[in-house]
């Protein structure tokens, strides 16, 4: 801007400059050329009367330094002439001045040479005898003023021309230093120039509402951040060129990466075919979805275009597990697999044994044995409806009535009921510890108790031994079962708490499992806040460990 305030100002000071030096040599000339004619017309009267008085003889002896003097006879002839012979001069009864000054008197006229560079002053006076005396007098044209004068005003220019760009420059800064100066931050504090004022005023409505948009902007950015930082899924924004803009924590933990990668191709991060096949599916607007592994889990992954007046202008991708997912339609699809297969044994002998009946295909003797074996299968087959009834009846996660229970006292009782069983193998069934009371559902504490000292004595060896252990600590309440029977090999004890495993199909099903008993705890103690530990040794025992919260 201040170049083209100096601009401006040196070219209307250029300009003024030139202008007012024209309209002064104008009047300089002018001037000085009325006073030359009035000269002329004064040393004309004055020779003209002296001619009056002596006549020829008074051109005897006279000077004239600027002037020509011409004495013209009425026809025109030249009498006289002060810079040339009057015999070899050319009639001049022709001459403007001469004709005007016989008719009228005077005359006077104005010739420029051709040259354009002199121009000649006439005065003519007619005298009494008819004789006009004419003086002449030559003076410079304005072309010819103005070469003669070149020097000084070049100089003259030059010197103006320096002093208008000296002024100009700090006029200019001048004008600019208030501009330059003033605060935007703060525009209706600036002691500027008055017209600046609606400028100020707007600029300050201006930042209001720009405040007030970046407040809700920076609010909305907190809370993207905030939402999308505690999201546990994944999320990642990336351009139509598929560079990411912006990644959440749990993102770049899934695809091991930083929050540095802002910036970076998504490429770059994770090469596998999957990601660039669903980026390519989002560059072509549409929405595409795989099932990746990441990070030891199963996880969706989905990618989709975002669109702005029907133009691509980034890529969303979502990231969730599926892991509990897939591993619950799984172990729906085994549970499924399972109980048909457990309902079918069962049936299938109940069936076999009453058509051998039906048929009179058994002997009589041998009645009472057909008898009890159906009786047995039907009975295991109930044992199994009631286990699987109790694990929906903890899947849908209920309320169900609560109480104070004494896990002792319930040891105890369950500890009754199994007495025959473990007196059957020669096994001592013992309840220790001091009373411990928890708020819970008696009837999924019984459950508790029962499976893992039924497992115990099943799973025992022969005058083996079962203890349980219960003990009230500051932390809450905690019930050990443990067994000196054959133990659980390493690899099935992650997997002995899953809906119809056994470790020993064979040893389970002649001892009458159904297979639920420990997923029936599990999902017990899940409904009442505990933890489940198990510690076992192949021949030595094993030992699991429930810990009930305080509450």
């Amino acid at each position: 801007m201040t170049k083209k305030v100096f601009r401006s100002i040196f070219i209307v000071a250029s300009a003024m400059l030139l202008i007012c030096l024209v309209v002064i040599v104008g009047v300089l000339y002018g001037y000085f050329t009325s006073i030359q004619k009035k000269q002329l017309e004064t040393q004309t009267v004055l020779v003209a009367q002296g001619i009056e008085k002596e006549g020829l003889p008074y051109f005897d002896g006279l000077e004239f330094d600027n002037y020509r003097l011409t004495w013209v006879a009425a026809d025109g002839t030249v009498l006289y002439d002060s810079e040339a012979d009057a015999k070899t001069m050319e009639n001049h009864a022709q001459r403007e001045e001469i004709q005007e000054a016989l008719k009228t008197g005077t005359g006077e006229s104005e010739r420029t040479s051709s040259t354009f560079s002199e121009n000649t002053l006439y005065r003519a006076q007619r005298l009494s005898d008819g004789t006009v005396i004419r003086m002449s007098v030559t003076h410079y044209t304005v072309v010819k003023l103005i070469l003669g004068m070149l020097q000084p005003i070049c100089i003259l220019l030059v010197a103006a021309i320096i002093l208008s760009a000296v002024l100009a420059s700090r006029l200019s800064k001048r004008i600019v230093e208030p501009l330059n100066a003033l605060d935007l931050d703060r525009p209706l504090e600036n002691d500027a120039y008055a017209e600046l004022s609606p400028l100020l005023l707007r600029i300050e409505h201006q930042q209001q509402h720009i405040n007030n948009q970046m407040d809700k902007l920076r609010q909305k950015q907190d809370e993207f951040s905030a939402v999308i930082g505690n999201m546990s899924e994944g999320l990642i924004l990336l351009n139509e060129q598929g560079v990411i803009l912006s990644i959440n924590p749990a993102a770049a933990k899934l695809f091991g990466t930083s929050m540095d990668c802002i910036g970076r191709d998504m490429l770059m991060v994770d090469r596998c075919l999957a990601m660039q096949e669903l980026i390519r599916m989002a560059q072509s607007g549409k929405h595409s979805e795989k099932i990746m592994k990441l990070r030891g889990g199963e996880h969706q992954v989905n990618a989709s275009p975002v669109m702005s007046d029907g133009k691509l202008t980034g890529i969303c991708i979502f990231a969730f597990d599926i892991t509990e997912k897939e591993r619950a339609e799984k172990q729906r699809r085994e549970f499924s697999a399972n109980v048909s297969h457990e309902l079918k044994t069962p049936l299938q002998s109940i069936m076999g044994s009453s058509e051998l009946i039906e048929n009179g295909l058994v002997k009589a003797e041998d009645m009472p044995r057909f008898i009890g074996h159906i009786r047995f299968e039907a009975s295991r087959l109930m044992t199994l409806i009631d286990d699987i009834i109790r694990l929906s009846q903890l899947d849908e996660g209920g309320d169900m009535p609560r109480e104070s229970v004494d896990l002792k006292v319930l040891a105890e009782e369950v500890a009754n009921e199994l007495a025959e069983e473990a007196m059957a193998k020669n096994i001592k069934l013992a309840v220790c510890g001091d009373g411990a009371m928890i708020n819970g559902v008696r009837r999924l504490l019984y459950e508790i108790i029962y499976n893992l000292c039924n497992n115990a004595i099943k799973y025992n060896v022969e005058n083996g031994r079962v203890d349980v252990i219960v003990s009230s600590t500051a932390d809450g309440v905690t019930l050990t079962v443990a067994d000196t029977g054959i133990g659980i090999p390493p690899e099935h004890q992650s997997r002995v708490f899953e809906r119809f495993y056994r470790v020993d199909k064979s040893h389970s099903k002649e001892t009458g499992g159904t297979g639920l008993g420990l997923s029936i705890v599990k999902h017990a103690a899940q409904y009442h806040g505990a933890k489940i530990e198990l510690k076992s040794n192949i021949g030595e025992g094993t030992n699991i460990c429930l810990r009930f919260p305080q509450k």
